[in-house]
């Protein structure tokens, strides 16, 4: 029948599993981030997650704010490519270490924090709208806790 679940034979049941509803949340999450902030700044959520981190510490070097933003070398390689092409960051040669590279907001992406951090708040705000206020709490308490 349509619109009906049988329910498995195995107990498995997709829709109930950690993972699958990660997952979706995590879309729905995304899909909010982009209708605020990615047509009118152009930023996805891992270059705001990097913005924001450069904004937060100042300097860093590109392996630590892949660590601090949770991506993968791959990743923030990439990341920061389309950063430094937008002139929102720069980059510069560690004196104390040749190898390493550090990076910095510009003042354009100085700039661009300040506008859209305010559109950050309102996105985690409206990702978590079906959740009472006390629900909401608790919830972040659990992800960070599995994060």
């Amino acid at each position: 029948m349509k619109g009906r679940r049988a329910k498995p034979a195995n107990g498995y049941l997709l829709e109930r599993q950690v993972g699958h509803l990660l997952r979706r949340a995590h879309q729905r999450a995304t899909a909010i981030f982009l209708a605020e902030l990615g047509d009118a700044h152009g930023v996805t959520p891992t270059q705001f997650a990097a913005l924001v981190k450069l904004a937060d510490l100042g300097a860093q070097s590109q392996n630590e704010l892949g660590r601090l933003t949770a991506m993968d070398p791959a990743t923030i390689q990439g990341v920061i490519r389309r950063l430094a092409a937008r002139r929102l960051i720069e980059r510069s040669s560690d004196p104390g270490d040749r190898r390493r590279t550090t990076l910095r907001l510009t003042p354009r992406g100085r700039a661009l924090v300040a506008r859209t951090i305010p559109l950050g708040v309102k996105v985690s705000a409206r990702t978590l709208d079906p959740l009472a206020a006390a629900d909401r709490r608790h919830f972040l308490q659990l992800l960070t806790k599995l994060a």
